[in-house]
């Protein structure tokens, strides 16, 4: 069986570029005082990356004229930082929070209680994110095949970490790439849950469990530093550059691609001016060759939308992973 997240994201490149334009065109001169991102996972994990590069990048693009705070509030897959969003910060001009397909799960699972998407604004997309699938690098362990075998030998000796709750987006990858590779019951593969991807490679390099499943955006430090190994990206095909050596899973014969998006959601109240604006400078930014640059550098693939298009999406994100997560028996 093949299991498919966001079997349009890179078709649906297209479905915002009109609308793009026209924000891009209609800036309001917002300029956020004390421009703020939270990340809500610890640093070194997706969230992270998402707030600190694409601040960085704003600033160095002249889109901001001053630095951005990041902060990282981590708790509950991101519902720590969701509630504090809806609840004490409702109708902030200046914050920004980094989200992604993980973000689309929790809320598809209802993981984040009394909360829903509509109860903020969504603003763009920067890039989709391909699953990894990586051990230590000294471990035995060279393909993807090996891993899931030892898995069919014996659930309990296989530790999987990821930077999600379970049944979040890092679980969800795992369990794709098992029901590919024909494992009846994959609620029987062993996941540990960890608050971001940073904390979950630190575990596999202490030897506390076997295998990480995370994003090929928070796997490339380690595996540039040569800590871990990437047996496994989930993309349709090779990737380009530097990431062209990692196999996919699919050339493996297990038939399983995940694609996870990157983006921001913002304050429900915020004002339709600084929400234009944020917006205009999130587009600009992603039409810039410096922006290009990055993506390339880590492996992230093309996905552009923004404001209206880009909330429909997340609305289509979150209705489909409910429909998966009932067939693999995350909720009823």
């Amino acid at each position: 069986m093949t299991i498919t997240f966001f079997r349009g994201a890179v078709a649906a490149v297209t479905i915002g570029l009109a609308g793009s334009a026209a924000l891009a065109e209609s800036h309001t001169g917002f300029t956020p005082e004390n421009p703020e991102c939270i990340a809500p996972a610890n640093p070194g994990g997706g969230w992270d990356f998402t707030c600190r590069q694409v601040g960085k990048s704003l600033q160095d693009a002249g889109l901001l004229d001053q630095t951005m705070q990041v902060v990282n509030l981590a708790g509950g897959g991101g519902g720590v930082a969701f509630s504090e969003v809806v609840t004490k910060r409702p109708d902030d001009d200046d914050l920004i929070v980094a989200a992604s397909a993980a973000t689309a799960t929790r809320l598809a699972q209802g993981a984040y209680p009394g909360n829903t998407m509509d109860q903020v604004r969504w603003l763009a997309s920067i890039g989709a994110d391909y699953g990894v699938i990586a051990v230590a690098a000294d471990s035995e362990v060279e393909t993807l095949p090996d891993l899931l075998d030892r898995i069919k030998s014996d659930p309990t000796a296989v530790s999987i970490a990821g930077g999600s709750a379970v049944g979040g987006w890092d679980h969800l990858k795992v369990l794709i790439a098992a029901s590919a590779y024909g494992i009846e019951d994959v609620r029987s593969v062993k996941y540990i849950a960890f608050d971001g991807g940073g904390e979950a490679v630190t575990q596999l390099l202490a030897g506390s469990v076997q295998a990480f499943t995370g994003d090929i955006s928070e796997a490339k430090g380690f595996v540039d530093s040569g800590d871990i190994k990437v047996i496994a990206v989930l993309a349709p095909e090779r990737l380009d550059g530097e990431f062209a050596e990692m196999p996919t899973a699919r050339e493996q014969g297990v038939d399983a691609i995940g694609a996870n998006w990157r983006g921001f959601y913002a304050p429900g109240g915020m004002s339709d001016a600084a929400y234009e604006g944020w917006v205009g400078k999130i587009s600009d930014l992603y039409a810039s060759d410096a922006w290009k640059t990055v993506m390339e550098n880590n492996g992230l693939a093309p996905l552009d939308l923004q404001g209206a298009a880009f909330e429909q999406f997340v609305a289509d994100s979150v209705a489909q992973i409910q429909e998966i997560s009932k067939e693999i028996g995350i909720i009823q």
